[in-house]
């Protein structure tokens, strides 16, 4: 089985991620077959670029997003777009609607210190 959830790369205590789909069996480190995005929770507001139709394409054909991967997604609105996008909507218009939401909410490049 398949799972969309985070690689841990960084410093030593500062950590940043990439969201990857992976085997369930291999380990957080290890092997994966495709990275989907990156995320970056120092910032303020925490930094999240994604290969939206990668992700859509991994969701479709059955990979599952860990729970933490999940409430990012939520937080990013990737959720809504792929319930908008089984139901049939083409994907360009969902990859215009991320655009622009990624936009409005905007990434600053200070990180914040913990």
């Amino acid at each position: 089985m398949v799972r969309i959830r985070f690689r841990r790369i960084g410093l030593k205590g500062q950590p940043s991620y990439r969201i990857v789909a992976a085997d369930k069996e291999a380990p957080r480190d290890g092997r994966f077959l495709e990275i989907l995005g990156f995320y970056n929770p120092r910032t303020d507001p925490s930094t999240v670029n994604l290969k939206e139709d990668r992700v859509y394409h991994w969701m479709k054909n059955g990979a599952l997003p860990t729970e933490s991967v999940e409430q990012v997604f939520k937080s990013v609105g990737v959720l809504d777009r792929f319930e908008r996008f089984k139901k049939g909507e083409p994907v360009e218009t969902l990859l215009k609607d991320a655009a622009e939401a990624s936009a409005k909410r905007g990434t600053s490049v200070k990180t914040r210190k913990d």
